[in-house]
């Protein structure tokens, strides 16, 4: 039975089952010991919302279900963090859900796709007054791939990213999170500074590939 990952609350009972080290349908038992956590994928973009458990992991675990006291499975164990005791991670069964139907749907994730590669800065109290922006940071972009969405929307290195759409840009993963599969082929307004100066540009993320 799935169950559902939102409705978890910190010190819940859980149960983690798997096949550690070749040991066939291994079961351990820990409590949530934290929600919300955030994981970074080989891809490079954030998981969000991980489980944390003390319920113990090791190698062979991983694809297991996390379930709780009554056989509901609330995530997905994935993780740990090697050397330190009690630190475990799980994908949350809503997130699982979601990825699973798109795999049946579509056979693959679906994300949209800019052409661009940036990385995170954070401003200083004077360089936020000067830019007129509340947020601590924005994204400056390194790179742009000649004939992507970004290049024909005229987006170039150095320019500095501090919004998409509605949602303000504070780091690489806030871009990630807007390139979502809602955003394919769909018109975003980048609000971005160049040499100092406030501009904004039109871009349609295309599927990626």
């Amino acid at each position: 039975m799935l169950g559902d990952s939102s409705a978890l609350r910190p010190g819940q009972l859980v149960v983690a089952i798997g096949n550690p080290l070749g040991f066939e349908a291994t079961v351990t038992a820990g409590v949530v010991s934290a929600l919300g956590r955030t994981m970074r994928s080989q891809t490079g973009r954030l998981i969000d919302g991980v489980i944390q458990t003390d319920a113990a992991l090791n190698p062979g675990n991983s694809g297991g279900p996390l379930v709780t006291s009554r056989g509901a499975v609330i995530g997905v164990n994935t993780a740990v963090i090697a050397g330190a005791q009690g630190i475990c991670f799980a994908i949350p069964s809503r997130t699982a859900e979601f990825v699973a139907s798109r795999l049946m749907r579509d056979g693959r994730v679906r994300r949209a796709y800019l052409g661009v590669s940036g990385q995170t800065i954070r401003f200083t109290r004077r360089q936020a007054d000067r830019y007129h922006l509340s947020a601590a940071g924005a994204m400056l972009l390194t790179g742009v791939e000649p004939g992507s969405p970004a290049a024909l929307a005229g987006l170039a290195p150095r320019d500095l990213l501090v919004g998409a759409g509605n949602t303000p840009i504070t780091s690489v993963d806030d871009l990630h999170r807007v390139l979502a599969e809602e955003a394919i082929d769909t018109p975003i307004e980048l609000v971005l500074f160049r040499g100092g100066v406030r501009q904004t540009r039109t871009v349609t993320p295309l599927e990626r590939r």
